[in-house]
């Protein structure tokens, strides 16, 4: 196969190459990135190709072998070598225990606050907290669904002034 040919063949396969690409990247920029390096290499190992033979799955198979190359090494660049004596750095991970503690007593508190409000507003609170949708809130309630949403709205609004008052100004992220 001269090289004119060759090529003509890759363009044409071009659209295909790109599609595996991304199907095996998931990613648009990385499948750029696997598509020129397959380019690359086919073209520099085009007189490895032999004649007769599929094209196409010898492209796939550079590609997938690209693939799978760049998978591991990014796997072994997150594998941690510890050097040490009595593997410090990773056992020094296991060891250490969480203290929940303060967690726990912000989560009573927070429930304490929610149990202050009204009952118009704290039920369309939970209820949109535990993951219905306002609709579902609405229909549930028997409320307008413009209600629901002024509810929530103002449970949360009360909701900060009472954490404001407890724990001093809240930081705007």
């Amino acid at each position: 196969m001269t090289q004119r040919e060759f090529h003509g063949e890759f363009s044409r396969l071009t659209t295909l190459l790109n599609s595996f690409a991304y199907k095996l990247t998931k990613n648009s920029e990385d499948a750029k990135d696997l598509y020129q390096e397959t380019a690359f290499r086919a073209m520099s190992n085009q007189d490895k190709f032999r004649p007769g033979t599929n094209l196409k799955a010898w492209l796939f198979t550079i590609m997938k072998n690209i693939f799978i190359n760049n998978y591991r090494k990014k796997v072994k660049a997150n594998t941690i070598m510890d050097n040490t004596d009595n593997l410090y750095y990773i056992n020094s991970g296991r060891n250490s225990i969480e203290n929940a503690a303060d967690s726990n007593i912000l989560i009573r508190e927070l429930k304490d606050m929610i149990e202050l409000l009204d009952d118009s507003t704290r039920i369309p609170f939970m209820m949109h907290y535990q993951g219905f949708k306002y609709q579902e809130i609405a229909d549930h309630l028997g409320l307008p669904l413009g209600t629901v949403k002024s509810r929530i709205f103002f449970a949360r609004k009360d909701l900060k002034a009472q954490i404001a008052r407890q724990y001093g100004k809240l930081r705007e992220a």
